[in-house]
C-alpha cells in the first residue's frame, strides 16, 4: 500500500511539474508528429492569400473601453461583441484587429459569430508589450521584455486554439478559453508601436546580439541587435504553433514611423528627433516557415510629416509631382507610396483614420485631415481619402483606427488638465484621443440631455438660474457638456452681443474685463511681449469674480475667454508657447485681462520661423475658444458635430466642454485650483458654479449672477451607442459596386 501510494504520489508530482513546464516554458508533448503542418494563409510576393486566393485586408482596429471603465476592465460582453461583429462585417470589413490578449467573452462570441457563417470575420490579433517595461531601463532582450513577449504570445496561441485557463489580473479572475477561432484568424501583429529610446538603447547595448538563426525565421547581415530581438522572438512562437498544434499564420511585426527604416535629412531626423530603425527586410523567412511576413505600420496623415516638412522648407522630395492633386501636395500618399515601394513583403497599414473631435492636437498642412478638430463628417472624408490613398499606393490592406470611442484615452496636450484617474466617467470633446471611432458613445441613456438645434421642447420645465433685463438663463449638463439656453426678447441675432459671465473656482476672477490677446512666441516681432498694449474694455461689470465670459458675437467671432490668471495653457506650457516662465511673474489674483483659450499643437505648419528665429521649440497654438455656429443634433439632415451654438429667434442654445471651463473631472465636479498657489494643476470640489447674462446694450451695467448648483455622477456615467457618418462611408465604399 505504501509503494502504491508512493508510486502515485510521483506520479502526480510529475503531472504537476509538466504542467508548470508547460505554463512557464512551452514544453508539450505532441501525440501525433506526423500529422502534417497546415496554414490557410500564405504570402505571394507583395499579395497576401487566403484559402489560396488574393485577399485585401479591410478591418478595424478594436478596442477594449466603453464609457465607465477602463481598458483593463475588460467590461465589454459577450453579446456587445456579437453585436459589434455583424455592424462591422455590415459595413463591408472583413476583418477586425485587437492588440491584446483579452477577455473570454470576445473568444466565446467570436467562435458564435463564424461557427455557421459561410464568410467569416477573419482576426488579426496582436501581442502588447507591458508599458512598465517599455518605458523602464530595459532592453529589448531583458528576459522581463524578450521573455515576456515570448510567454505571452505562447499564451495567446493556445488562447486562439481553445486549450488555455489563464487569469487576466487578479482582481478579474480566471478565464477558460476553450473555443479553437484559429480557423478565423489570419496572423499575428506583434509588439506595440516601438519606443525609439528602446530600439536605440538595445542596439548600443547588445550590440553582438546582431544576428539571429532559427528553423523560420532568421535575420540578413544587415539587421540590428533589436531587429534579431524580433526574429527570435516570431521564430519562437512560429516554432510552438507548429509544434503544438500543426498550424501557422502570417506575421508582422508592429511598426511607425518613428521607427521607419529609413534615413531621413539630417534637418528632418532633427526636427522629429528621429534616430532608431525597425527594418523588417532584414528579418528572412526559411522554406519551413509556410505563410510567410508582412509589414505592418501606424501610419497618420498628420503627423510626423516628414515629407510635408520637407517640401514647406523647400527641400527637394524626389518624385513629387506624382502626389500633387489639385495643386495641394499629398505628403500622406507620398509617404505611404514610399513604404510601399521600399518593401518586398506585402504591406499593410494597421492604423489610420482621424478622430471626430472638438479639441486638436495636431493640424495636417497639406489635405486638411487633422488629428482632431474635424466634425464627424469631415472624419468620415478623411477615413475615405485614406483609404484610398492607402490602396493608390499598392499597399496589401488596411485597418481603420478604430472602431469605437473609448473615454479613458488620454492626449498629450490635454492631459495635464484631466484626472487621469476619472476620465473613464466623462466624455471629454476636448481630448481627441477618445474620439477616433466610427461609433460614438453619447452621453444618456437613449438620448443627450439637451442638443443645441434650435428645438426648445426639452426646455419648458427647466427652471431659469438667472432673469435680468429681459434676459432669461436656463441650464442642463451631462457627461460631455454643459448646456444653457439664453433668451432674450426681440433678440437680432448677428447685430446684439450678449456677455455670459461665468465664475467656477472661489479662488481667482475679475468683476471686470478687458478682452486681450496673448501672442504666442512665434507671432511676436523683437522684444515684443507676450500681452498685447491694449485690449477691448468689456462695457459691463460683473456681481461676482468671473473666470470665464463668454461673448455672443455673430455667427463667425462668439467665443469663450478665459481670466488670465485661470489661464490653463500658460500655466502648463508657457515656456514652450509664450518663451516665458509662467511663474516668475505670475497674473493677479483679480486681473482683468480675459484672453482666448488655446490647446497647443505637435508642430507648427511652418517650421521656418522656428527654426530660424529660435533655435528650440515653439510650438503653434489651436484656438478652442472660437465657438462653432450649428445644428448639433445627429438626427438632423443638418447636424455638424462640431456646433458649439444655434440660434432660433429669440433663443440661443449653447453647450460648453467641461474641459473648457478648467473641470479636471466633472463626474465628481472637480475644478482646476489656483495654478500659482500649487505650481501646476490640482483640483478642487465645488458644488456649483454662478452664472449671468447680459447686452451690451442693457440698461444696467452690472450683471446679476445666480448661483447654478451642480452634482456628479460619479462613476456611473449614462450614454448610449450610435454609428457616426464614418461608418456609411465606408460602407458605400465597401459594399456598394
Amino acid at each position: 500500500m505504501k509503494r502504491f501510494l508512493a508510486v502515485c504520489a510521483c506520479l502526480l508530482a510529475l503531472v504537476l511539474l509538466y504542467l508548470f513546464l508547460a505554463d512557464k516554458t512551452g514544453l508539450y508533448i505532441d501525440w501525433n508528429p506526423g500529422r502534417e503542418t497546415t496554414s490557410f494563409t500564405r504570402v505571394e510576393g507583395k499579395t497576401i492569400l487566403v484559402d489560396g486566393e488574393p485577399f485585401e485586408i479591410r478591418g478595424v482596429d478594436m478596442g477594449v473601453g466603453i464609457p465607465g471603465h477602463f481598458a483593463t476592465d475588460y467590461a465589454i460582453d459577450r453579446e456587445t461583441y456579437l453585436r459589434w461583429f455583424g455592424q462591422i462585417q455590415e459595413m463591408g470589413a472583413n476583418c477586425i484587429r485587437v492588440y491584446t490578449i483579452l477577455q473570454d467573452d470576445f473568444y466565446e462570441a467570436f467562435y458564435e459569430y463564424n461557427k455557421d457563417r459561410e464568410e467569416p470575420l477573419y482576426l488579426l490579433h496582436g501581442l502588447w508589450v507591458d508599458d512598465y517595461v517599455m518605458y523602464s531601463h530595459r532592453d529589448a532582450f531583458d528576459p522581463e521584455y524578450l521573455g515576456a513577449l515570448i510567454e505571452d504570445g505562447r499564451t495567446l496561441i493556445d488562447i486562439l486554439h481553445g486549450n488555455k485557463t489563464f487569469s487576466l489580473s487578479e482582481d478579474l479572475g480566471s478565464g477558460a478559453y476553450t473555443r479553437d477561432i484559429s480557423p478565423w484568424v489570419l496572423g499575428y501583429i506583434l509588439g506595440v508601436e516601438w519606443e525609439d529610446t528602446t530600439v536605440a538603447y538595445t542596439d548600443h547595448m547588445q550590440k553582438e546580439k546582431n544576428s539571429y538563426q532559427g528553423e523560420y525565421l532568421f535575420t540578413s547581415e544587415d539587421a540590428s541587435p533589436f531587429e534579431a530581438m524580433l526574429a527570435q522572438m516570431g521564430d519562437r512562437l512560429i516554432s510552438y504553433e507548429t509544434r503544438k498544434y500543426h498550424a501557422q499564420r502570417l506575421v508582422a511585426f508592429a511598426n511607425w514611423p518613428t521607427t521607419d527604416p529609413f534615413d531621413w535629412e539630417e534637418q528632418v531626423s532633427a526636427y522629429f528627433r528621429k534616430f532608431a530603425k525597425v527594418d523588417v527586410e532584414h528579418i528572412r523567412s526559411t522554406e519551413k516557415f509556410l505563410s510567410g511576413q508582412f509589414a505592418s505600420y501606424h501610419i497618420y496623415p498628420y503627423f510626423p510629416d516628414y515629407l510635408g516638412f520637407q517640401d514647406v522648407l523647400g527641400q527637394e522630395v524626389p518624385q513629387k509631382y506624382r502626389f500633387m492633386e489639385n495643386g495641394v501636395f499629398n505628403s500622406y500618399r507620398a509617404y505611404l507610396s514610399m513604404i510601399n515601394d521600399y518593401h518586398t513583403m506585402p504591406v499593410v497599414v494597421s492604423e489610420y483614420g482621424v478622430p471626430a473631435a472638438r479639441g486638436r492636437a495636431q493640424t495636417d498642412r497639406n489635405t486638411g485631415r487633422s488629428q482632431g478638430g474635424m466634425s464627424e463628417k469631415e472624419q468620415a472624408e478623411a477615413a475615405v481619402s485614406c483609404y484610398e490613398d492607402i490602396m493608390k499606393a499598392g499597399c496589401a490592406g488596411s485597418v481603420l483606427f478604430t472602431w469605437q470611442d473609448e473615454w479613458f484615452k488620454r492626449t498629450w496636450n490635454t492631459m495635464a488638465y484631466s484626472d487621469l484617474t476619472k476620465t473613464p466617467y466623462w466624455c471629454d470633446v476636448q481630448t481627441n484621443e477618445q474620439h477616433f471611432g466610427i461609433l460614438a458613445f453619447d452621453p444618456g441613456k437613449e438620448r443627450c440631455v439637451s442638443y443645441v438645434d434650435g428645438d426648445m421642447e426639452e426646455w419648458e420645465n427647466v427652471p431659469a438660474v438667472v432673469e435680468q433685463d429681459g434676459l432669461t438663463v436656463q441650464a442642463l449638463y451631462d457627461e460631455a457638456y454643459l448646456t444653457l439656453r439664453i433668451h432674450k426678447e426681440g433678440y437680432r441675432f448677428g447685430e446684439d452681443t450678449l456677455y455670459v459671465p461665468l465664475d467656477v473656482t472661489p479662488r481667482s476672477g475679475s468683476k471686470t474685463a478687458v478682452e486681450q490677446d496673448r501672442k504666442p512666441a512665434y507671432e511676436r516681432q523683437g522684444s515684443e511681449s507676450a500681452a498685447s498694449e491694449e485690449g477691448t474694455i468689456v462695457p459691463l461689470t460683473f456681481e461676482r469674480p468671473a473666470d470665464f465670459l463668454l461673448v455672443l458675437d455673430g455667427r463667425d467671432n462668439s467665443r469663450v475667454l478665459v481670466q488670465e490668471r485661470y489661464e490653463a495653457l500658460r500655466a502648463v506650457y508657457s515656456h514652450l508657447v509664450y518663451a516665458e516662465d509662467a511663474y516668475l511673474n505670475p497674473p493677479a489674483v483679480d486681473a482683468t485681462a480675459f484672453v482666448p483659450i488655446r490647446l497647443m499643437l505637435q508642430v507648427p505648419l511652418n517650421p521656418g520661423p522656428e527654426l530660424e528665429n529660435f533655435g528650440y521649440d515653439i510650438a503653434e497654438t489651436f484656438d478652442t475658444g472660437l465657438l462653432r455656429y450649428g445644428n448639433g443634433n445627429p438626427s438632423s439632415p443638418d447636424y455638424d458635430s462640431l456646433a458649439d451654438f444655434c440660434v432660433n429667434g429669440d433663443d440661443i442654445e449653447i453647450r460648453l466642454p467641461w474641459l473648457l471651463l478648467n473641470f479636471s473631472n466633472p463626474s465628481e465636479m472637480m475644478v482646476h485650483d489656483d495654478y500659482y498657489l500649487h505650481y501646476g494643476v490640482e483640483e478642487m470640489p465645488i458644488e456649483g458654479i454662478y452664472v449671468g447674462a447680459a447686452s451690451e446694450k442693457s440698461v444696467r451695467k452690472d450683471v446679476q449672477m445666480a448661483y447654478l448648483p451642480l452634482k456628479g455622477w460619479g462613476s456611473q456615467p449614462t450614454f448610449h451607442e450610435r454609428l457616426r457618418e464614418g461608418y456609411y462611408a465606408l460602407q458605400r465604399l465597401w459594399t456598394e459596386p
